[in-house]
């Protein structure tokens, strides 16, 4: 039986989704929990690869059981293995058998945390990016207006990313303010290696006064690597949603 998981994850501790033979990894977690559980050993597939340090609200896999099990069961089942580990299976459901959790996805969303405050952060410490100086959320929203659209993200583009092409159409990018915590949403059917950090490190530049929009949209047209900000820290990253 093929079953989609519904995810949650810390991801403080581990090197990322992907497993690794190194290092603990999101991936390797459920692989040994689906193992201890079933005594066989299947691949738990996700529909994004997020980075080390990367959060996860509602990520989305897929697994193969070959024992009988029932769907309203296994999500307690699992996460009874996989303790301690920071990781919780929300919900289980029985999927078709030719469902793929990364090939299916027609869109997924990413949300970043930002905490705008000089004090060092003591309970959101690993959570969200804390930035010291004041930012202005009108000037970084009408930046990030200049990305929608389908585009060649070279720019915001980890060097070492894999994507056969650059080109990805950019449906939602907002950023929001709530006191002290300002947030970045972005929407697309998918994501280059670290674009969402990549445009959010360049949109903080715009918030400090540093960058214009005008500037933005400079710097995505060059489709030049050299020319995007610092790369936001993993910290406050989180995948969000998974549409199918």
């Amino acid at each position: 039986m093929r079953f989609k998981l519904t995810i949650e994850y810390d991801g403080g501790p581990f090197q990322g989704w992907q497993r690794l033979a190194d290092g603990p990894s999101v991936q390797g977690a459920l692989e040994d929990a689906v193992e201890s559980l079933t005594g066989a050993r299947a691949d738990v597939i996700g529909a994004g690869r997020t980075d080390a340090g990367v959060h996860a609200y509602a990520q989305v896999a897929h697994v193969d059981i070959e024992k009988p099990f029932e769907a309203g069961r296994l999500p307690d089942a699992l996460n009874a293995h996989l303790r301690p580990h920071p990781i919780s299976i929300l919900e289980a459901e029985e999927a078709a058998p030719d469902f793929h959790a990364r090939f299916d996805a027609k869109l997924r969303a990413y949300r970043y945390r930002v905490t705008n405050r000089r004090a060092p952060l003591t309970f959101e410490r690993g959570q969200s990016w804390r930035v010291p100086r004041a930012l202005d959320v009108d000037a970084m929203q009408a930046a990030a207006e200049r990305l929608i659209g389908r585009h060649d993200f070279t720019t915001f583009r980890d060097t070492q990313c894999q994507a056969k092409s650059p080109v990805k159409t950019l449906d939602v990018a907002e950023v929001t303010r709530d006191g002290e915590e300002v947030d970045f949403w972005f929407e697309a059917q998918s994501f280059l290696h670290r674009q969402v950090r990549s445009m959010v490190g360049t949109l903080i530049e715009v918030g400090v006064g540093r960058m214009s929009a005008d500037d933005v949209a400079r710097v995505l047209a060059a489709a030049d690597r050299a020319q995007c900000g610092p790369v936001a820290p993993p910290d406050g990253l989180y995948l969000a949603r998974v549409d199918y």
